[in-house]
């Protein structure tokens, strides 16, 4: 361990991947701890060294995918304690990947500490097999949505499993998101509803592209004629470009509609979903964000995240994004934009208790990083989840 100089945390998740809502996930994540313990000096494992490094030029960066054993115990073994996580980072075929570099940690008596991680599906015996090793083992285990919690314990992890909140609930909206919107030729003076769509991949496996393109089509014609609404489609990977022209192109308003592609930062995204009058979306981060600017927004879960998130912020939770649920959806749609105002507010008193509860992972991490290896804290860092009342 580091001495009183200060402690150097490592930080292991998917970062560096180009996924927003990951990238948000580590600035609060950063934010967070440096805000509690400013001598903290960091190690990002990340799968992009050169974005991180761009990103996050104030912190060493170390390459780890496809780096063996050896490579990567010389940075592990420098550590205080390993963050792992957060972000949904422990389903089948992955939570391996991620849990190889931990348990080497572990082998190294360097502590790991779960933070505000996201699990499920997780079935393959291969991966609860790790899941339950290293999380057993861990300081502590906090997940970001009571379906993880279930998931870890049905996998078989001994340790207490506790519930905060997704780390990026901590990002606040800035004033950059007109200048953006004009950059992209988005129409000034008009009402803009945003729409995150994404690709079936690993954690949509079940999505059928051609129908869920038609839906969300349908959904967008319904926008614009019902609301007179010009619609932003908001990428939260590169790879949702596509599908969202995809669904623009099934649009008979397609002339009414704008797929973002400039490759934006996480407090940039935030910044455009601030300037958004409503919000309609796929990806659990363009929801967050939707929900941190006070945006009335309809989720549209294809996955357990979603769905927890849909309930937590009191949105209509509508079960898979099947063209079936055509009807139903453009029926929440309406009712959504009718009770805007009152939805809104509502959001915003379950938004504030959700940030309480993400900056409990903080929290908990300062304190055993103060009972570890006790240095100075900031004046105006929150108490030790030990000592708070």
């Amino acid at each position: 361990m580091e001495g009183t100089d200060g402690v150097t945390v490592g930080v292991l998740g998917s970062y560096g991947g180009r996924n927003v809502g990951d990238e948000a996930i580590l600035t609060a994540l950063l934010d967070q701890i440096r805000a509690g313990r400013p001598d903290t000096r960091f190690v990002v494992f990340s799968r992009d060294p050169a974005h991180t490094r761009a990103a996050h030029p104030d912190v060493e960066v170390v390459g780890w995918e496809g780096v063996c054993r050896e490579g990567i115990s010389a940075p592990l073994g420098r550590l205080g304690v390993l963050v792992l996580g957060g972000g949904g980072i422990l389903y089948d075929t992955e939570a391996r990947r991620y849990l190889r570099p931990a348990r080497t940690a572990q082998s190294l008596g360097v502590p790991v500490f779960t933070y505000a991680v996201g699990a499920g599906p997780l079935t393959d015996e291969t991966d609860c097999a790790c899941v339950r090793t290293v999380l057993s083992d861990a300081v502590e285990v906090t997940v970001r949505d009571e379906e993880s919690k279930l998931v870890l314990e049905e996998a078989g992890v001994t340790r207490p499993v506790s519930v905060t909140a997704d780390p990026a609930l901590l990002l606040e909206p800035g004033d950059r998101g007109r200048a953006l919107l004009r950059a992209e030729a988005v129409p000034r003076r008009v009402r803009l509803v945003g729409m995150s769509v994404r690709e079936p991949g690993h954690a949509a496996e079940h999505l059928d592209e051609e129908g869920y393109h038609q839906l969300l089509a349908s959904v967008g014609d319904f926008l614009v004629h019902r609301l007179n609404a010009h619609v932003v489609f908001v990428s939260m990977e590169r790879g949702d470009i596509r599908h969202a022209h995809a669904v623009a192109s099934r649009m008979a308003a397609a002339d009414h509609c704008t797929v973002l592609r400039g490759d934006h930062g996480p407090q940039e995204v935030l910044d455009i979903v601030a300037q958004l009058d409503l919000a309609v979306g796929m990806r659990l981060h363009f929801l967050v964000f939707a929900a941190l600017a006070g945006i009335p927004l309809l989720p549209l879960p294809y996955a357990g995240k979603v769905f927890d998130f849909a309930q937590r912020i009191g949105a209509p939770a509508l079960r898979g994004v099947v063209r079936e649920t055509a009807g139903l959806l453009l029926a929440e749609v309406d009712r959504l934009w009718d009770e805007r105002h009152a939805r809104a507010a509502d959001a915003a008193v379950r938004t504030a208790a959700m940030r309480l509860r993400a900056a409990q992972t903080a929290e908990r991490l300062l304190a055993y990083l103060e009972a570890a290896a006790p240095g100075d804290r900031h004046p105006g860092a929150p108490m030790p989840a030990s000592t708070a009342p």
